[in-house]
């Protein structure tokens, strides 16, 4: 388990707190329509951090090609579809080919540690194309305000950010709960939050920059190579 990261209730924990049951009872939400409109038809995606495949499987439902990368093995099991499974650390990753489009969702960008973002985004520069790019999910602005918050979703489970507890160094410790009519996960992980001008300032260090903001409240972007 990574310094900081838990996880509880049924089934496998992942080294970052992710239960494993629970990210394959998630619907995939908006983020497969953000993604296509963003993207060429039929581009080949290396996901990075797939997970159970909850936007791996949306994608391929939309014609599109995935390659999907977690360093779960339990996690993996669940993924059906893809032209491949890759079982590593992101930061490890080096195919020695690159893809049409690089995706870096759930928040992965506000790793606590600098040194590993820069280890993410560098993986997502050397895999993207050179006229590809790289799709990045963000925290909202206001992610780590208006705590304890939850949201209730129609199809009967509630998602609960319970607390946000400063650990130093402008890292937060951030406790979700998932609460579901026959089991309660919960995660604790830390988060780093990172102004517009740090996390393009991190782009940048990768060879990376901002070409377009996907959604209004800016927490999907698309970065493509510099050059």
């Amino acid at each position: 388990m990574r310094e900081g990261h838990q996880g509880t209730g049924p089934g496998a924990i992942t080294p970052d707190g992710c239960a494993v049951e629970l990210y394959a009872r998630f619907p995939p939400g908006d983020e497969p329509d953000v993604i296509a409109a963003a993207v060429p038809a039929g581009a080949h995606i290396l996901e990075l951090g797939s997970g159970a495949g909850r936007v791996t499987h949306a994608l391929l439902e939309r014609g599109f090609r995935v390659t999907a990368v977690d360093e779960s093995a339990e996690m993996l099991e669940r993924v059906r579809g893809a032209e491949r499974t890759i079982c590593t650390p992101i930061e490890d990753l080096d195919l020695g080919e690159r893809f049409d489009v690089v995706l870096l969702g759930s928040f992965l960008v506000h790793t606590a540690d600098p040194a590993l973002r820069h280890a993410l985004l560098d993986a997502c520069a050397r895999h993207v194309a050179p006229d590809g790019c790289v799709l990045i999910q963000r925290e909202g602005a206001d992610y780590h305000e208006n705590v304890p918050r939850e949201r209730v979703d129609p199809r009967g489970f509630t998602v609960r950010i319970a607390s946000v507890e400063p650990v130093g160094d402008g890292v937060n410790s951030v406790r979700a709960e998932y609460t579901f009519p026959d089991a309660t996960w919960t995660q604790t992980f830390r988060s780093r939050p990172l102004t517009k001008e740090q996390f393009e300032a991190a782009l940048g260090e990768a060879g990376l920059r901002v070409d377009a903001e996907l959604t209004d409240d800016g927490i999907w972007v698309r970065a493509v190579p510099v050059g």
